[in-house]
């Protein structure tokens, strides 16, 4: 899997192109071999004013385990720093029973997604989302139609995809539309399985759109198609593309490298808690005039105000700043109060009884978690699950009070 460092938080047309260069590789079968898929897009990508290098890795009815198989899988790999790595599977394997997956299937498409990330950092890794066959497969009758197959196809790709951490083109998707919208357009070679032209010119399109998260439409490259029909698969693929790309998981090299983060206020005190993926260095600034290179730092002000707080993170993936504005309200932080009253019923129950007053409360864990939050109107029992120290929050009368919980 890819190495994520990360601590505890709380909680166009074609003349809008703009030049992007990727190198993608393709690890596949004839699916991606049919009509030369990855030379289709590179034309694409051409007539639109980008650059892409490609390169392929493709045998005719490969598995994933067949490439785990095959040194020559992995000499590819590891052959340059690819932006991109296309994963395909053989075109029945991932809609097979679930229990044939998780075992025939997933574990080796795991083992070819940590090839490439343990070969370039930066890296992604991109599934192949393919298409069912024009009449479904016969041998089993949770795939005999064409819809049948491709569900399970889309259902399986987006879950071996979740469990690598990796993106989605996805084709099948495209391709339904265009079978339920456009009939006359066939995507089928005569076999009812492979590609046609137009079925690997739709193909190219969503990876043009999910690799470079931009629009084909305009797009002057048809492979020969006629124009209208080439229009209307770039309007799909774009469609099926940008309409969904947090989905399909779909994002830019340069945007691996991530630096966010949350804070919780006590008084003037406050205690910031980051998040960091792709990251070798960080550097926080508070917003009066001090600043610090620890990774989870308290930090104190010296007076009220709202101060905008900046978190600029470096690793090999680039660099990525984080704004949020911490307001700090009052300096006095209040340990008790008469008026609200707490009380241990048993090892796992708070009760807490506020008078007559309302309030809003949240409850950390000892590492900045928060795990509950409500409102106590008068009284309110609490039940924390785990024995440790825990922090009750809330604000009365304009003053903010924090009570420090043990369960044993």
């Amino acid at each position: 899997m890819k190495n994520l460092f990360c601590i505890s938080i709380i909680f166009c047309s074609a003349s809008c192109f703009s030049q992007d260069s990727l190198s993608v590789l393709f690890i596949g079968n004839s699916y991606t071999y049919s009509n030369d898929l990855p030379g289709v897009l590179a034309n694409l990508t051409q007539s639109t004013g980008d650059f892409i290098t490609v390169d392929s890795k493709t045998n005719g009815g490969f598995t994933f385990q067949s490439h785990t198989n095959d040194p020559l899988t992995f000499s590819k790999i590891n052959q340059a720093e690819w932006d991109f790595v296309v994963l395909q599977g053989q075109s029945q394997e991932p809609c097979f029973p679930t229990q044939q997956v998780n075992t025939s299937t997933l574990p080796y498409a795991l083992q070819l997604t940590d090839s490439v990330y343990q070969n370039h950092a930066c890296a992604q890794v991109m599934y192949f989302m393919t298409w069912g066959r024009q009449n479904g497969d016969p041998q089993w009758d949770s795939i005999n139609t064409f819809d049948k197959m491709n569900k399970r196809l889309r259902d399986a790709y987006i879950r071996i995809a979740d469990s690598s951490q990796a993106s989605l083109a996805a084709v099948g998707s495209a391709w339904k539309y265009v079978r339920d919208n456009y009939p006359s357009i066939n995507l089928y070679a005569s076999d009812g399985s492979h590609p046609s032209l137009a079925g690997t010119y739709l193909s190219a399109c969503i990876f043009y759109s999910s690799l470079f998260r931009k629009s084909s439409i305009g797009a002057s490259y048809s492979a020969g198609l006629d124009a209208s029909i080439a229009s209307i698969l770039q309007q799909v693929a774009s469609q099926t593309v940008l309409d969904s790309i947090s989905h399909w998981k779909l994002m830019s090299p340069d945007s691996l490298t991530i630096g966010t983060f949350d804070y919780i206020i006590n008084g003037n005190e406050v205690t910031f808690y980051p998040t960091f993926s792709h990251v070798e260095s960080w550097e926080w600034d508070f917003g009066d005039g001090t600043n610090s290179t620890s990774m989870q730092p308290i930090h104190s002000y010296g007076s009220n105000g709202s101060y905008t707080v900046s978190l600029t993170v470096t690793g090999p993936c680039g660099t990525m700043t984080t704004l949020n504005s911490v307001t700090i309200n009052s300096l006095e932080t209040i340990e008790s109060s008469s008026q609200v009253t707490i009380l241990q019923l048993n090892n796992q129950t708070i009760k807490i009884t506020t008078g007559n007053k309302q309030i809003d409360f949240k409850v950390y864990n000892c590492y900045g978690q928060q795990v509950q939050a409500g409102e106590i109107n008068h009284q309110e029992l609490i039940t924390l699950t785990t024995a440790g120290i825990y922090y009750l929050e809330f604000h009365l009368d304009n003053h903010f009070f924090r009570k420090k919980i043990v369960l044993h």
